[in-house]
């Protein structure tokens, strides 16, 4: 692991050019690297490695492999699925740091949103409106519904957050069973005693060998008829085989942001199953994502230069 306290000073692999993060330490040097053919340095004398956003494994874990001087691997998403491969081949007392507070915002808006427009029929008032055809009648409302939101850690709580003003009921769970100053969090053990009560079920867990396919053809039998799925968590929590024959069969509906397979390729039978609408993975990608990843990286760095814990670790090697 790197040892900042070396007379050569650390390097950082950044994906955004320092002289655009005010007040990173002076006590580290900077290289720019946003997934690019070319590696700005050898990759054995990075120190931190920030993880370029919004590239695929294939990319951003190309330097791995040769990064033996690493200490710190920082992502720039809340999910660390696209790494985490890649880190348990590191040497030992690598530590890996998701952007806990830099998405939950985004994501939950559009978790919300894609509630709201599902429940809504703005889909159907769109292509309404491209048909000059005027969808007028009575649409359920948020209101007075059950939401249960699977995935209650920071950014399940975002989400809740934001439901509260719509008067909707919420239940929570995660992997655990905990008190949260909003009421109970439920472990995933229950969800076969609470999916059937829940008029939206919001996945907002991140992908992990116990998540991938968490919400199969048992989960989603297991919800009431009517009810609406919205995914905002990652595609493979989803079996896409069993949630298509609950569309197809139009007993469930679903508003997902992310999909498996993704990007979702031309003629996949989810663009076109009933009762669906999907987004491109937009969740964080938002205009608050710069300033809040140069607010994390700051911190980050800071307490990497002073030889202090760094917030958001979840996992060490």
């Amino acid at each position: 692991m790197a040892d900042i306290t070396r007379n050569h000073r650390p390097t950082v692999w950044l994906p955004i050019p320092a002289e655009e993060v005010e007040g990173l330490p002076a006590e580290l040097d900077y290289l720019f690297w946003d997934g690019d053919e070319e590696f700005p340095a050898d990759p054995a004398d990075a120190a931190f490695y920030v993880v370029p956003y919004m590239k695929g494994p294939e990319v951003v874990g190309r330097p791995l492999p040769r990064m033996s001087g690493v200490g710190v691997v920082q992502t720039l998403s809340a999910g660390v699925d696209h790494v985490t491969p890649y880190i348990r081949q590191l040497p030992r007392g690598v530590r890996l740091c998701n952007a806990r507070g830099v998405h939950e915002a985004s994501t939950a808006e559009l978790a919300v949103a894609l509630t709201l427009a599902a429940l809504r029929g703005i889909p159907r008032f769109v292509h309404g409106q491209d048909a000059e055809e005027w969808h007028s009648g009575f649409y359920p409302a948020l209101a007075d519904k059950q939401v249960l939101i699977v995935g209650y850690g920071s950014i399940g709580a975002a989400i809740e957050d934001r439901l509260t003003p719509f008067e909707c009921d919420v239940a929570r769970v995660a992997r655990l069973a905990r008190r949260s100053p909003r009421g109970p969090v439920h472990a995933l053990g229950d969800l076969p005693r609470l999916l059937p009560q829940a008029d939206v079920v919001v996945l907002s867990t991140p992908l992990t060998p116990d998540t991938r396919h968490l919400a199969d053809a048992r989960f989603l039998a297991g919800m009431k008829d009517g009810a609406l799925l919205v995914n905002v968590a990652r595609g493979p929590v989803v079996d896409t085989k069993a949630l298509l024959a609950e569309l197809e069969a139009g007993r469930l509906r679903a508003a997902l942001d992310v999909t498996d397979p993704e990007p979702l390729p031309p003629g996949h039978p989810l663009w076109h199953a009933p009762g669906v609408l999907v987004s491109p993975h937009v969740g964080g990608s938002t205009s608050a994502f710069l300033p809040r990843a140069k607010r994390l990286l700051r911190e980050q760095l800071r307490r990497f230069a002073a030889g202090e814990d760094l917030a958001n670790v979840v996992l060490t090697t």
